[in-house]
């Protein structure tokens, strides 16, 4: 019986599962499953006619033994869990247990988001506590956060903003709830996830899909509330290596306002793509000056040559805001000529 129940795929388990339970429990469960979930359960249950009360009681108790685990791992974290499994099936078969229910939630927090629609997201969190509104967004798309913030009122805005940015890890026990109260209304199940979100850089990620106003006045508040949090964000929205991506004219723009030490100490170290870059919007003389100081410049620290060429990005990021240079986000900026 062991080695047929072994051949058995997780799928064909949960078939059997749902024929033990019944036809109107099982057509309930359906109602919380996505299509292709449903498509797939079917065609196991269609196959399986021929399973003894014996094996399909012991796929029964490993189903059972599978959801104390998860209600026991949900309601008091996995140290907690832990000791009551060992007690109830020894360390052994606890240790089994709590590995099949953390691997089987992996990867998949708030899986069902990546089916709603912005709108609907929007209309379920917005009178929701900013922080829980920072982390429900640090589990969608960049793009779909960019569209929730912008129709959020304006001091929601900022503190969801500024939430954001302090979020590193977030525990299986928080998910969790957060998980339970948004699937309910979505009628959708989902698992708990232990995984890195948010962060400085998924807010400067979010600043790349705003438009334009939004942007401003957040920066703007930022810069009051919070000004290294906003520098730090803008530093991410345009990096050195994108100095490829600007037009001559821009690049020449750039290069009139920038201090030439830092310039030869930036390309020391910049890539030849990027040198040839800004090397071909120079004047003769110019061009040969920074070689000339580049070859004398021995024993830089990569230290010096990232501060360096920080200096370079900040000054394409002031004449971005002044108007005199257009940094294209992603594409999507309209160029009318």
């Amino acid at each position: 019986m062991a080695a047929i129940k072994q051949k058995m795929t997780q799928s064909m388990k949960a078939a059997a599962v749902l024929i033990a339970l019944g036809s109107e429990s099982a057509s309930e469960i359906y109602k919380y499953l996505h299509d292709e979930e449903v498509e797939e359960l079917s065609f196991y249950i269609s196959k399986i006619d021929n399973l003894s009360s014996e094996e399909l009681q012991e796929i029964m108790n490993e189903f059972y033994e599978l959801c104390v685990t998860q209600k026991v791992v949900t309601e008091g974290g996995e140290n907690y869990a832990k000791a009551v499994l060992e007690k109830a099936f020894g360390p052994q078969k606890a240790s089994a247990l709590m590995e099949k229910v953390i691997k089987s939630s992996r990867t998949r927090a708030f899986e069902f988001l990546r089916k709603v629609d912005y709108k609907n997201l929007l209309m379920l969190i917005q009178n929701e506590h900013p922080q829980t509104i920072a982390l429900i967004l640090s589990y969608t798309s960049a793009e779909m956060a960019s569209q929730i913030i912008t129709e959020l009122p304006k001091e929601t805005q900022i503190e969801v903003f500024q939430r954001v940015s302090n979020l590193d890890r977030a525990s299986p026990e928080v998910i969790n709830i957060v998980e339970n109260i948004l699937s309910r209304k979505l009628e959708s199940m989902t698992a708990v996830d232990l995984k890195e979100s948010g962060g400085v850089s998924y807010l400067a990620d979010i600043m790349n899909h705003v438009d334009r106003r939004t942007e401003k006045y957040i920066f703007d508040e930022l810069n009051e509330t919070n000004p290294e949090l906003a520098d730090e964000i803008k530093n991410l929205m345009f990096v050195f290596e994108d100095i490829v991506y600007l037009d001559n004219m821009e690049i020449q723009s750039f290069i009139r306002e920038c201090d030439t030490k830092d310039l030869t100490v930036a390309l020391k170290a910049a890539s030849e793509e990027i040198a040839n870059a800004i090397f071909s919007n120079m004047s003769q003389r110019q061009q040969e000056t920074i070689r000339t100081d580049m070859q004398y410049l021995h024993n830089v620290r990569m230290r010096d040559v990232e501060e360096a060429q920080q200096r370079i990005v900040s000054v394409i990021r002031k004449l971005e805001e002044s108007g005199d240079i257009v940094i294209s986000k992603g594409g999507k900026d309209e160029i009318i000529v």
